[in-house]
């Protein structure tokens, strides 16, 4: 059987997406022990405690379906964030959410515009679907709306936008986000990617949710950052009635399982966490910057739970610290060679990151 012969047009030229090296494996084939991961922007508290606690209540019903609609859950965040739960759609991880976006919108020959760098599921879920992406190069490390807007044509249908943008940290202010909304043809649709929007302490981060009635935007939001939830996949986006009632139609059934729905119920609960979480982030931040400015480093001021910082070779430097037992997420990734991403870990774990990383450029 020819395999290439049945595939969906288009299929053979995508590549996998590759996740950061998890701690096991890096445990196993150094041969270390108290690996610190600061490569994949996860939350150093943990997960939220309550939620393990509603986990454990939740486990006797394994033997049941998951409420199909995430009805509890999903009344819950529209009372939390003033708008209606038709406006809510939940999926099994932000993922999830790019995937149902474009397969609901998106047709053979459709042009996506994504800034670059960025997250790069976008353009992944995007080529699944046979669209054309259509790149918008950052402008001094920060999305360049105005080169944006000169990429629109006829054939756009979504333009993603990531803010605070992944890895660079950068956000869209609301004056410059609601200006270039206003300059928007009809016809397309906006995803704004806020999953590290949370850690944002810029006033000029806009309410975006607040935005959703006057313009054509998809909220994007997720679980796994701020409520260190990562492992059980829940996200949400916010959008017009209209634009979730049709996700809902493609979406898979029971796509948020049952464990996940109880831990980010009580998750909500526990704005004590919530605030602990980005305390941490905002003065491990801080300590990043000065430790980086002694070494005569540049990094972009970043919003989000990571720092993009300039080493000279990324690769060299991820792979000296790896075997240090330190996994950052190297520039490569990105198209950036020179640079690193840090996630911002606890105390012992940013200092040991900038231990060996001296180490590394001595």
């Amino acid at each position: 059987m020819n395999v290439e012969e049945l595939l969906r047009k288009g299929v053979s030229s995508l590549k996998a997406y590759v996740p950061g090296r998890s701690i096991e494996e890096v445990a196993a084939e150094y041969g270390l022990s108290g690996v610190v991961k600061l490569a994949s922007n996860e939350n150093a508290l943990g997960p939220v405690p309550g939620s393990m606690d509603a986990i454990r209540g939740a486990l006797e019903g394994l033997h049941r379906y998951p409420d199909g609609g995430a009805k509890a859950l999903v009344e819950r965040l529209a009372k939390k964030l003033d708008v209606s739960p038709s406006s809510i759609f939940m999926g099994n991880g932000g993922d999830d959410v790019l995937s149902v976006l474009s397969r609901t919108f998106l047709n053979e020959g459709d042009e996506v515009i994504i800034p670059q760098p960025t997250f790069s599921p976008y353009a992944h879920v995007s080529r699944v679907m046979g669209a054309r992406v259509v790149f918008s190069p950052l402008l001094e490390m920060r999305i360049d709306l105005a080169d944006v807007l000169d990429k629109v044509s006829a054939r756009t249908k979504i333009i993603f936008l990531c803010s605070p943008n992944n890895p660079t940290g950068g956000i869209l202010a609301e004056d410059e986000l609601v200006a270039f909304l206003e300059r928007l043809p009809e016809g397309l649709l906006v995803l704004l990617d806020e999953a590290y929007g949370d850690f944002a302490d810029d006033p000029a981060y806009p309410d975006s949710v607040s935005l959703i009635d006057r313009f054509p935007l998809v909220v994007l939001r997720s679980f796994s950052k701020i409520y260190g939830l990562a492992g059980l996949r829940v996200g949400f986006a916010v959008s017009r009635e209209g634009v979730v009632g049709y996700m809902n139609r493609v979406r898979e059934p029971f796509n948020v399982n049952q464990l996940a729905q109880a831990a980010a119920l009580a998750a909500l609960e526990d704005d004590d966490y919530k605030e602990r979480a980005v305390a941490l982030v905002r003065e491990g931040r801080e300590a990043l910057y000065a430790a980086f400015g002694e070494m005569g480093l540049e990094c972009v001021e970043s919003q989000a739970n990571f720092i993009f910082v300039r080493v000279g070779d990324g690769d060299a430097a991820m792979d000296a610290l790896m075997r240090e037992g330190v996994i950052v997420r190297p520039g490569s990734a990105f198209g950036h060679p020179e640079w690193i991403r840090v996630t911002v870990g606890l105390e012992a774990e940013n200092e040991r990151f900038l231990s060996k990383l001296k180490d590394f450029l001595a």
